[in-house]
């Protein structure tokens, strides 16, 4: 098999479309949540905390030296990205949540019995007939 043919059958399946997908929204959404925590909650949690801005909250460890910049230890911003990830994860947590409980529905829902095939129908007839003549 050529290494394109096999290539197309790899691009071309369903799972491989569906993870695709699942990467691009997943990176949109990782905007979305990380604009939300930085415009949205942030700047209300730094006003309760004395007119804070997170972004700017740092440690500087070494100072700039003639054109060598300083050496910053910027831990505000690892408390917004901390903020962001736990918004992701929950949000995940409760999608994958969600995906559990319908297909434990789906796994509830009893299976009808499949017919029985033409050996067994053959076999409890002969059964039946056989219970009867005693």
């Amino acid at each position: 098999m050529s290494m394109m043919k096999e290539f197309k059958e790899f691009a071309v399946k369903g799972n491989v479309v569906d993870m695709a997908v699942g990467i691009i929204v997943g990176a949109a959404f990782g905007k979305i949540v990380s604009s939300f925590v930085g415009d949205v909650i942030m700047p209300p949690i730094g006003v309760l905390l004395g007119g804070v801005d997170f972004s700017d909250l740092a440690f500087t460890l070494k100072e700039a030296v003639g054109e060598a910049p300083a050496v910053v230890l910027s831990y505000g911003k690892f408390i917004q990205t901390l903020i962001d990830f736990t918004i992701i994860a929950f949000a995940i947590f409760l999608a994958v949540k969600a995906i559990n409980t319908l297909k434990r529905k789906q796994q509830e829902a009893p299976a009808a019995p499949p017919a029985p095939s033409k050996e067994e129908a053959l076999l409890t007839e002969i059964r039946d007939l056989l219970k009867t003549r005693k």
